[in-house]
């Protein structure tokens, strides 16, 4: 016979004292960590353990007897459902400051390395509506909100254009508003709802791979340009036939949009880098500027999605990277060559490496429109195959090195060969700053840190971007 599982306790009139990773908060309940979401610190809960370690526990928070002082009134509609923005319960300068806390954590306890003092973090002058880009997912299963569920309504009606629910693979929020982005992103998503509904179109089951409604991305740019891709799935003529009556339905109602393009994808993921995207109307890319550049940007294209801060965080870069003109400068993970192209100017020659080659073929032409192709040179291919001690030899020793991997972080190798080849200076600019801690103290036995600058691309969330730079010891 089964062991019973010992019932999970219920902690009471528990204090919140400070934020963790993930955008949850933390509080110690007799030495054991405790991380709850949606409360901030100050918040006094009784909490329901939901998962219990030995040297931690996950819980929920089910009532709250104290609200914390910084506490404020959450604005969307979806808090706490959808999963995203979890700290819009928090003042924007709460934000910064837990933020600029978090990456001095990191640093110091997981790169145990010398510091400088931190720069103050760089707010984003928008705190809403920031985002040039977004995908919604449709789905033939709506979630159900617990107060849905309780109100013992019958829903006839289960189709739905949202984001899809933590730990709830195939079950999407239907999402009426979203303050991520320009309010256009909620016409164009509500208004192609209804009309997928009024027509009895099918939205996608993730289950089954099959459903012709299956994927929206709304970009917008800086120049006014909005480009939209829609994700179809259709097997029949007539399928096909009903993708294009929505096409021309986007593109008689939503007149703004400068891109409309479309893509069928029958596989059994949303990816569609190896996908054909077909232009329906207007032109198959957009264009952003920045400081006089001017960068192409396609469906596939990798752009910083906060324009403004963007802007800011590669003048931090530019800035730590100190050119005075005669510099050889490597761009790692260089993207779409945004990096590269925007320090080229005051550079003697950027040389990018980027995994993606159509982001190579993008960095490129983007060099070419800016007057730019003879100051750089661009490579694709994995970072610790391309970039070697062999490579270094044909192409140069690197004055400056610019870095801005994934999350993940660097590969061993990658930083191996950095350290050989031993540049006068490394920007590292980072979107984990746990795994640049990390790279950091693997640096440390030939670099010392000289400044880091915190730079807050994602309000509302526990996200921030940090630059450190790093000069030979």
């Amino acid at each position: 016979m089964a062991r019973k599982k010992k019932p999970l306790p219920l902690l009471e009139n528990i204090e919140i004292t400070d934020v963790a990773a993930e955008g949850k908060a933390i509080a110690k309940v007799d030495g054991l960590a405790v991380f709850v979401p949606y409360v901030v610190p100050g918040d006094v809960c009784d909490l329901q353990v939901r998962r219990k370690k030995h040297s931690f526990a996950e819980a929920e928070a089910v009532k709250i007897h104290k609200y914390s002082e910084v506490r404020t009134e959450p604005f969307c509609k979806h808090y706490g459902v959808c999963g995203g923005c979890k700290w819009q319960i928090l003042p924007y300068e709460e934000q910064l400051r837990y933020k600029q806390k978090q990456v001095m954590d990191n640093l110091q306890r997981i790169g145990k390395i010398e510091l400088p003092e931190c720069s103050p973090i760089l707010g984003s002058k928008q705190d809403r509506g920031y985002r040039n880009k977004l995908e919604f997912g449709f789905s033939n299963k709506k979630w159900l909100t617990l107060e849905q569920v309780k109100s013992g309504e019958v829903f006839d009606q289960m189709n739905a254009v949202g984001f899809h629910i933590p730990g709830a693979f195939d079950k999407i929020l239907d999402i009426d508003e979203c303050h991520l982005m320009d309010d256009v992103n909620n016409r164009i998503r509500n208004g192609v709802r209804q009309y997928a509904i009024d027509h009895e179109l099918s939205f996608y089951d993730l289950r089954a791979n099959k459903g012709l409604m299956r994927n929206m991305m709304l970009r917008n740019s800086a120049t006014g340009e909005l480009m939209i891709v829609m994700q179809f799935s259709w097997t029949t003529r007539e399928e096909e036939a009903q993708a294009m009556q929505v096409l021309e339905f986007m593109k008689n109602e939503f007149p703004e949009i400068t891109s409309l393009l479309y893509v069928n994808n029958t596989k059994c993921n949303d990816t569609i880098g190896d996908l054909d995207v077909m232009t329906y109307s207007g032109t198959d890319f957009i264009y952003e500027t920045m400081e006089g550049l001017r960068f192409k940007v396609g469906p596939k294209s990798f752009y910083q999605t906060n324009t403004e801060q963007a802007y800011e965080l590669y003048k931090v870069t530019r800035n730590f990277a100190g050119l005075t003109g005669d510099e050889l400068v490597y761009d790692l993970y260089t993207g779409t060559g945004t990096i590269a192209n925007f320090v080229a100017k005051k550079a003697r020659k950027v040389i990018g490496i980027e995994y993606v080659p159509e982001a190579i073929e993008d960095a490129k032409v983007n060099a070419e429109l800016n007057g730019l192709a003879d100051k750089t040179l661009f490579f694709a291919g994995d970072m610790k195959d391309i970039l070697t001690d062999a490579f270094i030899d044909e192409y140069g020793r690197p004055d400056v090195i610019i870095t801005d991997p994934p999350r993940a972080g660097m590969h061993g190798d990658v930083v191996n060969v950095i350290l050989n080849a031993a540049p006068k200076r490394i920007v590292y600019v980072s979107c984990n700053p746990a795994t640049q801690a990390r790279d950091l103290q693997f640096l440390d036995v030939k670099y010392k840190v000289l400044a880091v600058q915190p730079v807050d691309m994602f309000p509302q969330t526990h996200h921030v971007e940090n630059v450190v730079l790093l000069e030979l010891k």
